[in-house]
């Protein structure tokens, strides 16, 4: 699978990674061998790069990828990152050392490793990425080999642009699909500028991109696409991408005849953002090996025409814009 620098971390990863959040809770109950298994799956298909973190089932996520990760054979490695951040009440003064430190260990224990290789603060509030203090606490985690770099996950653009800001922030992780194009004004222009990685988060905006869903489907009630449709338990832009279901559909049959004849809808969504060379690794869930490895061939497939990706635009233009494009 083709490879990209993953910012300032200067270490290769697949430009199709796996998101590690369905692993772990929040998306219906997947069983510990039906998860290994996922994983294992994405790694024969050439994916190098799992997104994790602490709070996804309370480290379950974490502890069933340090599991897969110790399995490999010697010369085979997939890099890691993980979060930490959401295991408090989200006020900025919880952003301290003694906090990055209790997580830090937790996330070193259940991941079974003595360096992370990648630490993200994870979508924390927006007064915490203009706190000098906590960069600094960063720094200092990687001088004492706690960790390898660190990043920020986000969930607005300008969150985003204050943390490429900042000289030692390796990566950014953002909401990017195509009903969700703010991250194209100014994030990505920024992002290459600067060197620093951005891995392409939300990239089926919840499942609606892969096409499977209508106004009859249902989710379980351990699912957040039952439970935070409207920021009921966390941003309500991490589900559906905060669009609203009904428009979402409409724009995704939209989207559905731009869709290349090879490609699923799924894969046809993944292209478009890897298409995007300032985009480092675009990070989709799975639920078991057949789906990790139908997103791992979207990296395949041909580059889309300018006229398919101006469509896009306009299909976003005419029906999401106006609801997404200011909040986040």
């Amino acid at each position: 699978m083709q490879e990209r620098i993953l910012g300032r971390t200067g270490v290769p990863v697949s430009v199709v990674g796996l998101g590690a959040w369905q692993l772990g809770a929040d998306w219906g109950r997947v069983d510990e061998d039906e998860a290994l298994a996922t994983l294992i799956a994405a790694h024969e298909a050439g994916v190098t790069f799992i997104d994790t973190a602490d709070v996804y089932g309370d480290g379950r996520s974490e502890r069933i990828v340090g599991q897969f990760a110790r399995s490999l054979p010697a010369g085979r490695r997939v890099t890691v990152a993980t979060k930490m951040g959401r295991r408090v009440p989200q006020v900025p003064e919880a952003y301290r050392r003694d906090n990055f430190k209790t997580w830090n260990d937790r996330s070193r224990e259940n991941l079974g490793v003595d360096t992370l290789d990648l630490v993200q603060l994870h979508c924390p509030p927006s007064e915490v990425y203009r706190t000098e203090e906590v960069f600094d606490e960063l720094d200092e985690m990687v001088a004492e080999g706690r960790m390898r770099a660190y990043g920020v996950s986000v969930e607005t653009t300008e969150e985003a642009l204050t943390a490429i800001a900042r000289p030692n922030v390796a990566s950014v992780q953002i909401i990017f699909n195509m009903l969700r194009l703010k991250p194209l004004d100014e994030v990505l222009p920024a992002a290459e500028k600067a060197g620093v990685g951005i891995i392409a988060r939300v990239p089926l905006a919840s499942g609606l991109l892969s096409g499977r869903y209508d106004e009859h489907t249902t989710f379980g009630a351990d699912d957040h696409r039952t439970y935070n449709r409207h920021g009921e338990a966390f941003d309500q832009g991490e589900t559906f991408s905060g669009v609203d279901y009904g428009t979402g559909l409409a724009a995704v049959r939209r989207l559905a005849q731009l869709r290349p004849d090879d490609a699923t809808m799924a894969q046809f969504a993944l292209r478009w953002i890897i298409d995007h060379p300032a985009v480092s690794v675009v990070i989709p869930g799975a639920r078991n090996g057949e789906q990790a490895r139908a997103n791992a061939d979207a990296a395949a497939l041909p580059s889309l025409t300018p006229e398919a990706h101006a469509t896009v635009r306009d299909i976003y233009d005419e029906l999401i814009r106006e609801s997404v494009h200011p909040r986040w």
